[in-house]
Formats: structure tokens, C-alpha cells, sequence
């Protein structure tokens, strides 16, 4: 039986220049030889840099690379696969304090959560909304977004404005 190919895209949001060389060779050993890596400066942390890379290798190639990149310090970074023949998408995102986030995507990127997820969100909640929230927060990855969010906009172009409490 053949592999199924299925494609997707790599966002290296933030990663220390040191460990680019790293992830280099973990891309390759994973998805097989490609284009080399165009890494740019990332504004949002000095010292670090930020990529893009478009993708196409066997299904669940995002699962491999995500398990395969998060050994690397300091790394932040998204991967996008899209569904494919008897597969939903995925998208995995991960940042040093958080950890990975792995969520089911439709065909438009939009993250599914299962019944199950949100009947454990109902039930955890017992009539306390603050908790139903929280839980449902949980199973969108919102932290996760929370904190990729300065890194997604400056590695895009777009200014980096750092709010700091002050008293």
C-alpha cells in the first residue's frame, strides 16, 4: 500500500541561533531533503530567528516533526498538516514554557473539539461557569495563542509593541 502524501506548513517563530542548525537537520531527517531554511531576524526576542516552510512528506510527517522539534531549547514554533485521504488536519504549537498543544483541524484550519472534550469541560465545570470557560480555553489552546501571538505578528512585519506593568 502507498503512503499518502499530505503537506503543511512549518512556522519556526522563535529560535535561538544557535540551535538553527538543529532544527535544520531534524526538518531533513523528517521530511526528507528540501529548500534551505530562509531564516530571518525575529524582532520579537533578540537573539533569535524565525522561518517558514512549506512542506510535503507522508501522513502524520507534522506528529514526527512536532515530537522531533520540541527537544530543542528555546524553540518556538507552530506546524500545520492538512487533512488528507481518512485523516482530519492537525496543528501542533509549542513554546518552551508550555509545552506542545496538538488540536484536530477542518479543512479550513479551524480547530474541532470532540464531544468528549467538551462533555469533560461540562462535567468539570459542575454549574460553575468560571471553570466551564477555563476548561474550553484548554482544549482551544488559548495560551498557547496568547504567547505565540507577539512572535506570529513580528515574524510576519508587523510591529512589536511590549506592554510592561509599571508600580
Amino acid at each position: 500500500m502507498p503512503d499518502i502524501t499530505t503537506n503543511g506548513v512549518v512556522h519556526l517563530l522563535s529560535a535561538p541561533t544557535a540551535v538553527c542548525p538543529h532544527v535544520e537537520w531534524t526538518l531533513t531527517s523528517v521530511l526528507g531533503p528540501g529548500d534551505p531554511v530562509d531564516w530571518r531576524d525575529q524582532p520579537a526576542e533578540a537573539g533569535t530567528v524565525c522561518a517558514e516552510l512549506h512542506w510535503s512528506a507522508a501522513q502524520g510527517s507534522g506528529a514526527r516533526l512536532a515530537s522531533a522539534l520540541r527537544r530543542w531549547p528555546g524553540l518556538r514554533f507552530e506546524i500545520t498538516e492538512a487533512p488528507s485521504a481518512g485523516v482530519d488536519g492537525s496543528r501542533w504549537s509549542h513554546t518552551p514554557e508550555l509545552g506542545v498543544f496538538h488540536a484536530t483541524t477542518d479543512v479550513s484550519g479551524n480547530i474541532m473539539v470532540s464531544e468528549e472534550r467538551i462533555r469533560y469541560a461540562y462535567e468539570s465545570g459542575g454549574g460553575d461557569p468560571t471553570v466551564l470557560v477555563h476548561e474550553l480555553s484548554l482544549a482551544l489552546g488559548e495560551a498557547w495563542d496568547d504567547e505565540l501571538e507577539p512572535f506570529r505578528r513580528a515574524a510576519a512585519g508587523a510591529p512589536v509593541r511590549w506592554l510592561h506593568r509599571a508600580g
